[in-house]
């Protein structure tokens, strides 16, 4: 065979995508719309290998199917028409990954595994050239060494492994490693085809000694610039450089002296502090881990003038007062105006421009036409310019310029930016039936563009030696299938290269036939509750596509309508279960192969109910409560009831006792409050009813209750005492305290240790108050100390005094870590974790972990690694891949349990490819059916989380309406071949817009084309307000406003409206308006009549949703807003307000009036002249009062402010005697208290009820 390949990157493993759908989501109504059923399946990607044509020569033929395609011949045309036939017919089919189809199921080899391309070994040790491939038959292994067969059995050093195309190549008894320094190539075949790797170019890695030299000392005037050459001796790979002196120190670099990317020392220019005799250039070389040094170089710096250090000069004066002449820069490194540079997309750029000059000149970075990105970074104090991974636009023109104060100069560096072959579409495995088409498409680019070619099982398709297949055509990058049939399975290879490298990969081609096999388990029993949906699954599988029908009991037709759907995936669904669907189901699945047929047996239960259900209480201390929880069920499902306190499991104890149809608590206490929860469970259902108990104090003790001593908490235990050690275990023993009136129903045993968290008391055990003497179970490797909690009705005791410590032995662990897992955290890193095992659980000292790792599926060697943390960090991955993942804790006594394998996953990266063809169908007002052609699964880069459409409203249809363009999304799950779905919620009669990337569960990959599409014309919504705003006694006037969302063209208005008189209505009248009327006044016959409206908006689709109102009642409604209503103005309301306080203080002035005339008769009984208090007014009317009017009686209320103020005259000063206490005739009938300080009458209260009058005596 032709030299076809040039070794460039490494390969990505085969991966394999799940595409998992249960029957929960089978209600989705596209689902119908699947061509091929959907279990749990795997679509086998074939493994990416990258290759190039060397020769880059296109073959006469293909150049001549070139100039036909140009031409339009007919050739072209049949091929075209062919091409656009298979594009509607390329189908694959999924194969399972049930055990049984797996272990039948022929299949061509794929390389799974296989050494770099550039692959460099280690002299010292043993060479592997890694090649692994799978199939069914098992694959055998040949190589190829230098384009000629390799007979790997002649050569005693070389072994290949059992099952394995690996080879092992071992020097222990004697060789060169050199002389196995060449191109391999490795070769996996069965009896349907041949796959091969990549050419792995081996070679031995080289750290040479540098060369021996003399070197002269360099000798330099003060000022100028300096470069000394570091030449390091060529290594495989190249060594990498530094510069350090005969201290082993680096060498000191900064703006003035810095190492250039060829590993030469420059100095912009030379100071005499720079003199010195080992500046030496040293070669690490990564493989072997050496380091090999030069000759170290002796540098003197001449000087004009001596050093003058009396004369008064700056210290930032680097040449210490010496005059030095200043010069413009000028480039060491690059030379010359312009230079040009080529670099590979994805690779590393690196731009240096290093100059000379005094004073030492800064650089300067521009690019021709813009502004640097942000992937530029600048080092090397900005002498070098970095883009780790370019693209085709870092292309240009780059400008550095250094500069000083004397002058500048630049240099301009053009960055051509090339690309060897990248994927676009990788070809994929495919397994077809006999008759069925198919296509492998083969696309890439890179620049130039790269030339495809085909091969098939290793050799060019063009000089393949079977005879002619019929069924297979070449067409560019596309190979078409058509009507296969058996014999024809292969391996192809897809090769793109051009002048900068190339990709190979291996696709097969398996023609699979076989006949119907169900999937399931058979004879399954479903159990299912009356009137719930349920579905009985029928998986199954078979080449060519078997057909399914469902029957009951073995008659009648196949099942399908009504209330029952059948699924493309063989799922039965029944959507309501009765009573009459319970019976025995029959799915038969056939081809023209033969038939399959399993049973599935359902049983319709009667559903779980709680009938009594427990209630809130609340229950005195000391008394029984008692939660009811009677349960009604199918008396053929067993069930289990349990109770819940607080959501948490409630343990029953000694106390608690709990029976068929409710829970007792007795002698309840304040531990006892809380919700309590009962659940009842069958094997398919649940009910639950929860209850809140309240514990209350008893406050009704009669003296004879309380006379008896309370109950209290108990004392605690005393003298502990540690006995009968063993190695897990050791016997406690205590003396129970006093239990004060209430018997201990537990002792709690807490325990302490000093090792990991010293001072912090842990719950150990608990047990029955009837013991003191417990055996306790321990862990190794803890220095206990123990004491003990007593517990009664009450509460808990104080805790004992601890027990005398007792130690336990060491051990290796028992427990394994929880909460294994393995994720990405990185595109290219996992990371797994893991629980910590607790202080207790460590069994030993040094506790630690060892964490193993392998890739599923590929037969790899498990890695390990031991920590003493709680995860660990694998790093370069490939992206999204699956792993293996065992743990097991370790400590000095030896290995503990180890974990079951976990499956977990590298890291996630953003998907490459966008979902393509995004279009629209069936455009409905408020709905739109959206489909697209899928991604590739192996550009997700993660696990396919859905596509995610994003969609937004650009703007109505309706002329002057402003609307939101806030973007909304929507995600689809699908991994159909030909996926749709149906967007909902749109507004009608707008303008949309919308684009779609798939999501993996970290990022978004690339947007689609953009659609744009019109949503038709729909219903209105509501007017956007609709009001009666006047009313009056033979008329009603209405008010309304077009809609906020009009949804097409308003062409009027629709009003019904009909009398109402409570739930008795009238006729429904309807009135019609255009569009652009928006009031109507109704003319009243009677006065009294009440009506309600109904109000909708028109469009061409129809009437919108109905706005409803109602009139107001005459009688008690209030005028509307536009007529004047005397009682809602604001002066008249004070004015009644005005009116009712004068009114309010007369009448209060007329009770006060007639009060004192009946208590003070004295002018009416005696005729005497008037007293000197009776004063005269103004007017000349006589104001008759006495001054006890100011001063309240004995026994009124006091004033607002607490107390009472008594008046300066007071009848007391007319009084005789000392006592202030007199009669007049009997006609006082208030006593009145003699005038006293202000402070004693504040002190002193009256014992008398207050009368009414005294009150309002107090009051004024």
């Amino acid at each position: 065979m032709r030299d076809l390949y040039r070794i460039t990157r490494k390969e990505g493993a085969q991966t394999h995508t799940l595409s998992h759908t249960a029957h929960a989501t089978a209600e989705l109504t596209h689902i119908a719309e699947r061509r091929r059923r959907n279990c749990d399946i795997s679509t086998v990607t074939a493994q990416a290998t990258q290759v190039r044509d060397v020769s880059g020569i296109v073959t006469g033929e293909e150049k001549q199917r070139g100039e036909m395609l140009a031409q339009g011949g007919p050739w072209a045309l049949s091929v075209m028409s062919l091409v656009l036939l298979l594009s509607q017919e390329v189908s694959a089919i999924e194969v399972p990954l049930d055990p049984k189809i797996q272990q039948d199921l022929k299949q061509p080899p794929t390389i799974v595994k296989q050494s770099l391309k550039d692959y460099i070994v280690d002299p010292r040790d043993n060479i592997i050239i890694e090649c692994e491939a799978k199939g069914n038959p098992v694959p055998t292994f040949s190589w190829r060494r230098n384009g000629k067969f390799f007979n790997t059995g002649k050569d005693p050093r070389v072994t290949m492994r059992k099952r394995s195309g690996t080879l092992e190549i071992s020097f222990r008894s004697g060789g060169r490693p050199e002389d196995y320094e060449g191109e391999y190539q490795c070769f996996a075949s069965n009896d349907f085809g041949t796959a091969l790797t990549n050419k792995i170019l081996l070679r031995v890695s080289k750290s040479p000694l540098w060369p021996k030299e003399v070197l002269e000392p360099v000798v330099v005037v003060e000022g100028s610039p300096l470069v000394l050459a570091c030449n390091p001796p060529p290594g495989l790979p190249p060594p990498h450089t530094f510069w350090m002196n005969s201290a082993m120190m680096p060498i000191t670099q900064d703006r003035r002296v810095s190492m250039g990317l060829n590993g030469d020392l420059y100095f912009s220019n030379v100071l005499a502090k720079d003199s010195h005799t080992d500046y030496s250039c040293n070669a690490r070389f990564l493989f072997t881990h050496t380091i090999q040094q030069k000759n170290p170089f002796t540098l003197k710096v001449q000087t004009k003038e001596p050093f003058n250090d009396t004369s008064s000069v700056n210290s930032t004066d680097l040449y210490g007062g010496r005059k030095v002449a200043e010069t413009t820069p000028n480039f060491l490194s690059p030379t010359g105006t312009d230079s040009s540079r080529m670099v590979m997309r994805g690779e590393k750029l690196q731009l240096e421009c290093i100059a000379s000059g005094v004073p030492t000149p800064s650089i300067k970075w521009f690019k021709k036409g813009g502004d640097l990105n942000q992937k530029v970074k600048l080092e090397n104090f900005n002498k070098t310019l970095r883009i780790d991974s370019v693209s085709e636009e870092d292309a240009g023109e780059y400008m550095c310029m250094a500069n000083n104060q004397i002058g500048s100069i630049r240099h301009s560096i053009n960055v051509q930016v090339k690309a060897a072959p990248y994927w676009l579409d990788k070809p994929s495995n495919l397994v077809l039936a006999p008759d069925e088409n198919g296509r492998l498409v083969c696309r890439a680019n890179g620049n130039p563009k790269p030339h495809i070619q085909w091969l098939v099982n290793g050799e060019p398709i063009e000089s393949d030696s079977s005879l002619p297949n019929p069924s297979r055509s070449v067409v560019g990058d596309t190979i078409m299938f058509r009507s296969v049939q058996m014999g024809s399975s292969a391996v192809y290879q897809c090769n793109a290269s051009n002048d900068h490298g190339y990709l190979l990969a291996n696709a097969f081609v398996s023609i699979l036939d076989m006949a119907p096999r169900m999937l399931g388990s058979k004879n399954q029993l479903i159990k299912v509750i009356e009137n719930n949906r349920t579905f009985l699954d029928c998986p199954y599988f078979g080449s060519p596509l078997p057909e399914l029908r469902w029957f009951k009991n073995g008659q009648g037709s196949g099942l399908d309508g009504g209330h029952y759907r059948v699924y493309i995936n063989g799922t039965l669904e029944i959507k309501r279960a009765r009573a009459e669907d319970q019976g025995t189901y029959t799915c038969v699945a056939s081809n023209i192969l033969g038939k399959e047929e399993n049973q599935v047996r359902l049983e319709v239960k009667e559903p779980t109910r709680i009938v009594r259900a427990p209630e809130h209480q609340s229950a005195i201390r000391g008394t029984m409560a008692r939660f009811d929880c009677r349960v009604k069920s199918d008396l053929t499902l067993p069930i289990t009831v349990t109770w819940l306190k607080d959501d948490k499991p409630l343990s029953l104890g000694w106390r608690l006792k709990k029976d068929e149809d409710s829970l007792s608590i007795p002698n309840v206490h304040e531990g006892d409050e809380g919700t309590y929860t009962c659940t009842v469970k069958t094997e398919i259902d649940q009910d639950t009813a929860s209850a809140r108990l309240t514990v209350l104090e008893d406050a009704s003790l009669s003296p004879s209750q309380s006379s008896v001593l309370p109950a209290d908490r108990p004392d605690s235990p005393i003298d502990l005492e540690v006995s009968d050690p063993a190695e897990r275990s050791v016997r406690l023993t205590w003396i129970p305290g006093d239990d004060h009136n209430s018997p201990v129903t537990q002792f709690l045993v807490q325990f302490e240790e000093d090792r990991w968290e010293s001072g912090k008391w842990q719950n150990l055990s608990s047990y029955p108050g009837d013991l003191n003497s417990v055996i306790l179970q321990l862990s190794p490797f803890v220095n206990y100390q123990f004491r003990v909690i007593a517990v009664n009705s009450v509460g808990q005791s104080r805790p004992s005094h601890p027990s005398p410590r007792y130690q336990t032995s060491g051990a290796p662990p028992d427990a394994i870590p929880s909460g294994l897992k393995g994720w990405g955290t990185k595109k290219n890193n996992m990371e797994i974790s893991w629980e910590p095992l607790l202080d207790t659980e460590r069994n030993g000292p040094n506790l630690r972990y060892s964490v193993g790792w392998r890739r599923k599926d590929i037969g790899e060697e498990w890695s390990n690694v031991t920590t003493v943390g709680a995860k660990h960090i694998v790093h370069d991955t490939e992206t999204y891949v699956p792993y293996e993942i065992k743990l097991q804790a370790v400590n000095d006594f030896g290995l503990g349990p180890e974990s079951n394998i976990i499956i977990g996953y590298s890291g996630e990266d953003k998907p490459t490819a966008p979902p393509t063809d995004l279009r629209v169908s069936k455009i409905d007002s408020t709905k739109v059916n959206v489909h697209w052609t899928p991604v590739d699964p192996s550009t997700v880069l993660g696990e396919f989380k859905e596509y995610r459409l994003y969609y937004w409203r650009e703007g109505s249809m309706v002329k002057g309406l402003r609307v939101n363009k806030e973007k909304r999304t929507k995600g689809f799950y699908s991994t159909v071949a030909q996926p749709t779905g149906i967007l909902t919620d749109l507004q009608p009669y707008s303008h949309y817009r919308m684009s779609m990337v798939v999501a993996n569960n970290r990022y978004e990959g690339p947007p689609s084309n953009n659609v744009e599409f019109h949503t038709k014309e729909g219903v209105p919504d509501t007017p956007k307000f609709f009001k009666i705003i006047q009313r009056s006694t033979d008329a009603i006037h209405l008010q309304w406003d077009k809609p906020l969302e009009p949804n097409g063209i308003l062409i009027g208005y629709k009003l019904n409206y009909q009398t109402v008189n409570g739930s008795r209505v009238g006729r429904m009248q309807m009135e019609s308006f255009l569009p652009n009327v928006t009031a109507y006044t109704l003319r009243l016959p009677e006065r009294a009549i009440r009506y309600k409206f109904y109000l909708a908006a028109l469009t061409q689709v129809g009437a919108g949703e109905v706005y409803a109102e109602e009139s107001p009642h005459f009688t008690n409604e209030a005028y509307s807003k536009d007529q004047v209503d005397i009682a809602t103005q604001g002066w008249f309301i004070g004015l009644m307000c005005a009116i009712a306080l004068i009114i309010l203080i007369l009448l209060i002035v007329c009770f006060i009036k007639r009060s004192r005339g009946g208590k003070y008769p004295v002018r009416e009984k005696k005729d005497l002249p008037l007293d000197a208090v009776d004063q005269k007014g103004e007017d000349g009317s006589f104001d008759y009062h006495s001054d006890e009017d100011n001063k309240p009686l004995q026994g009124s209320q006091n004033s607002l402010n607490g107390g009472v103020k008594e008046s300066d005259d007071s009848l007391v000063d007319y009084g005789e005697g000392g006592d202030g206490q007199f009669n007049e005739d009997g006609s006082f009938i208030g006593q009145y208290t003699v005038k006293k300080d202000k402070d004693e009458t504040e002190g002193n209260e009256s014992s008398e009820a207050t009368s009414p009058v005294n009150a309002i005596y107090s009051l004024a």
